[in-house]
């Protein structure tokens, strides 16, 4: 269990979510303790640039999707770090609002 499972499973039943993350791996998009407000990804398309909270490997992640190849998706932060490649069933939900 990670810091975003309840979360997680809000968006799973097609709940929209808000949290404040913290840290600084997002610095310049979120930044700690912002309010952040996330919906489910539904049938959307998703695109370069969007902030996604997904899973890579057994780590949970409000994180950046930096490029598409396919139906996988490479996920990293906004201070250059990459996480790895997903596939969409690791996307739970996509940021639509930041807020202080």
């Amino acid at each position: 269990m990670g810091w975003a499972t309840p979360y997680i499973e809000k968006l799973k039943n097609q709940e929209t979510v808000q949290f404040r993350p913290r840290g600084g791996s997002m610095k310049g998009k979120i930044n700690s303790g912002q309010l952040v407000t996330v919906m489910p990804i539904g049938a959307r398309e998703l695109k370069k640039g969007d902030i996604v909270l997904c899973k890579v490997r057994s780590y949970q992640y409000l994180h950046l999707i930096k490029a598409i190849q396919g139906d996988r998706y490479q996920i990293g932060n906004n201070i250059g770090k990459i996480n790895g490649w997903i596939n969409k069933n690791a996307i739970f939900g996509i940021c639509i609002k930041v807020e202080d």
